[in-house]
């Protein structure tokens, strides 16, 4: 097959590894202000914008609600003049912006990146220090406790992830020159797909689970959460990705030498062993005989008393 042959087996996972590459990024830059593209890529969105319409009319004398009159009444503060209509949570931050007519939104703050990042409500809507701050639902508390452990293990597995995809595109292109190549890149690989598929799932669990508390514990408050889709379709696209390339290079470490046809009629190739008790032609051993005798071989045998006995052209030897 040869070099180019090996080559043009090692694209496939190759590609398959770079998309893996372009989704792990474009997770890491998700909520940057600059793009509306990446704006829209989110694990988590709270929408508070009909509790900024309709606060003052929300009251725990209604039947069949929960609401907390001292809550109710702290977050009607923020109305005014730190709430949103709606807030967004990327992986290093979150942005916050408001509705339009179109049902639309249009951002205009993105908080400062960071590492292991979390969003905590109580201090981005301006709760803290205040009397709402202990008034926090109970469900609502434990699970923003569980989300802020999870999101420092969540941003590492991303991060290991991201790491080994760069080096398994790096050690991959020696893999077109041999097949240890492909050995020590699916290595890497098997690692890159493992932190991708964790970080996945735990990125999916975590965020499904939050928005799932913070509707129980607000929804008499009319503040609704959800899941950014294009977001988690992004993160499976990476995992698929990285797994395809796995399973790829994995296929290119057990075939594709890039030994080609011409290295193995030079010697390079393996040698055929010959079957064995089979006749092979050989010279004369003695300097005597005619000229045609030497040329072909055909040398006549002698006895003990240099009788001539007969031609023997071919030995019988197991090789």
């Amino acid at each position: 097959m040869g070099k180019i042959g090996r080559a043009a087996c090692i694209f496939t996972p190759m590609a398959l590894a770079v998309a893996a590459l372009v989704c792990l990024v474009l997770i890491f830059l998700s909520g940057t202000k600059s793009s509306s593209t990446l704006t829209d890529l989110y694990f988590f969105k709270a929408d508070t914008s009909e509790f900024r319409s309709n606060s003052s009319s929300i009251s725990s004398v209604v039947s069949g609600t929960d609401v907390d009159d001292k809550l109710l009444a702290a977050l009607q503060t923020t109305v005014d003049s730190d709430l949103k209509d709606i807030y967004t949570v990327g992986l290093m931050n979150y942005c916050d912006g408001d509705k339009n007519s179109t049902g639309g939104y249009k951002v205009t703050y993105c908080s400062e990146r960071k590492a292991a990042f979390w969003f905590n409500p109580v201090d981005v809507w301006g709760l803290n220090n205040t009397a709402a701050e202990d008034l926090i639902p109970d469900s609502l508390q434990k699970g923003l406790n569980i989300y802020k452990k999870v999101a420092k293990w969540m941003y590492a597995a991303y991060a290991v992830a991201l790491a080994c995809t760069v080096l398994e595109i790096v050690v991959g292109i020696f893999a077109i020159f041999s097949r240890w190549g492909s050995f020590f890149t699916t290595f890497i690989s098997t690692a890159a797909t493992l932190f991708t598929v964790a970080a996945s799932v735990t990125s999916t669990a975590l965020y499904a689970t939050l928005a799932g508390v913070f509707d129980s514990a607000l929804k008499d408050y009319d503040i609704k959460a959800s899941l950014g889709s294009k977001m988690l379709a992004v993160t499976w696209l990476a995992a698929a990705f990285s797994i395809g390339a796995g399973l790829f290079w994995f296929c290119s470490m057990c075939c594709c030498s890039g030994r080609s046809n011409s290295d193995k009629m030079r010697g390079r190739g393996p040698v055929v062993e010959k079957t064995p008790y089979t006749y092979e032609r050989v010279n004369s051993p003695f300097g005597t005989g005619n000229h045609n005798q030497q040329a072909t071989g055909n040398v006549p045998l002698r006895d003990m008393n240099h009788q001539q006995t007969g031609y023997e052209p071919y030995s019988h030897r197991n090789v």
